[in-house]
């Protein structure tokens, strides 16, 4: 097995998502009927998931049963950091519980990859993943099953459309002091991401003044749609994942694409090298790269991760708008920076 690192550099700002794929090997579909057949002896499988809601992941695991009869899913989500701790005490503590590994800090896979705690298995359905995403992949130990663009989204009862915040900066006006909601990238995968785009974009600067403002900080990228819906803060900043189905449900989420750039989060999927479940591990990482999953991630804000499946009715494509580029090295070394920083601006 070959676990050397490759210091990719593929940039996270995804202004094409791409329509070319390879063909799908002649002897796939007995492969996967193989593989089928011993993933209904396993029966079951653990998932360690952050990139959607517990409601949300929940679904998706009973898709993916409905697809799939006889194997169910035991799903364990948490935000992304925590995630990766429960992993690294498995680990440590020899104790293998989790199948699929889904993280939304791409930088975990490497990390993972060196201490050679990642099974290798290439998935059938990696042909099909669009090449923006193909591209982020780690073949053979990791793959994009997931992206969610991060933007401004407000309260849709309490601001007008004009009075709603235009771009990153307007979370630093005081009109909305002890009104803006964050994650918090200690915990926050995504958040963690999204304030190394921020430092990218205008400096640590924009943090000390956000600091000044009092914003109401959460754990879970998902709080701060919470906050926003119950009409505790007026804007923040919101997955599209989670923003858009809380607006489907009735919940006052108005949505902003900031004029200075979106904030992307590229969340990537893995098989530990001591999962329980093997094969119903192999089966499920090939179903979160299937044209169904991408399809239900899809209907919810997520960006299509295969190729051919239509972004959200009456969400703006992703083609030609602005998205501020991190690279994976780039995440590596700086979520820790800001994880850091944060705690010295604004505490535990």
């Amino acid at each position: 097995m070959n676990h050397r690192i490759t210091r990719r550099q593929a940039a996270l700002g995804l202004t094409s998502l791409g329509l070319v794929a390879t063909g799908r090997p002649r002897d796939a579909r007995a492969d996967l009927a193989t593989l089928e057949t011993a993933a209904r002896k396993e029966a079951t499988l653990t998932w360690y998931i952050a990139q959607v809601d517990a409601e949300t992941a929940e679904a998706l695991a009973r898709a993916f049963t409905k697809d799939h009869p006889g194997i169910t899913v035991s799903v364990i989500r948490t935000t992304g950091q925590v995630a990766y701790q429960r992993l690294s005490l498995d680990i440590k503590n020899h104790t293998p519980q989790c199948d699929v590994f889904s993280t939304t800090d791409i930088s975990h896979m490497p990390v993972l990859k060196e201490k050679h705690e990642l099974t290798e298995y290439v998935p059938e359905n990696a042909a099909f993943v669009a090449p923006a995403f193909k591209a982020l992949a780690d073949p053979g130990f990791s793959y994009v099953s997931n992206a969610s663009r991060h933007f401004l989204i407000y309260h849709k009862g309490q601001l007008t459309p004009e009075q709603a915040p235009k771009a990153w900066t307007d979370m630093l006006d005081p009109r909305f002091k002890g009104r803006v909601a964050t994650g918090h990238p200690a915990f926050s995968g995504c958040t963690g991401v999204w304030a190394l785009t921020m430092r990218k974009l205008y400096g640590w600067e924009f943090f000390e003044k956000l600091a000044k403002n009092n914003p109401r900080i959460g754990r879970s990228g998902v709080d701060p749609v919470t906050l926003i819906s119950a009409g505790e803060a007026l804007i923040g900043v919101g997955p599209a994942n989670v923003s858009y189905a809380n607006a489907d449900k009735g919940n006052p989420i108005g949505v902003q694409i900031p004029t200075d750039g979106l904030a992307m989060c590229v969340t990537p999927s893995a098989i530990p090298a001591h999962a329980p479940h093997p094969a119903a591990a192999r089966l499920f990482m090939e179903w979160l790269l299937s044209e169904h999953y991408s399809q239900l991630i899809a209907a919810d804000g997520s960006e299509p991760v295969r190729v051919g499946v239509a972004t959200r009715p009456g969400m703006p494509s992703i083609d030609g708008l602005k998205v501020i580029s991190l690279t994976v090295d780039e995440i590596r070394k700086g979520v820790p920076e800001v994880i850091e920083a944060w705690r010295d601006t604004f505490g535990n």
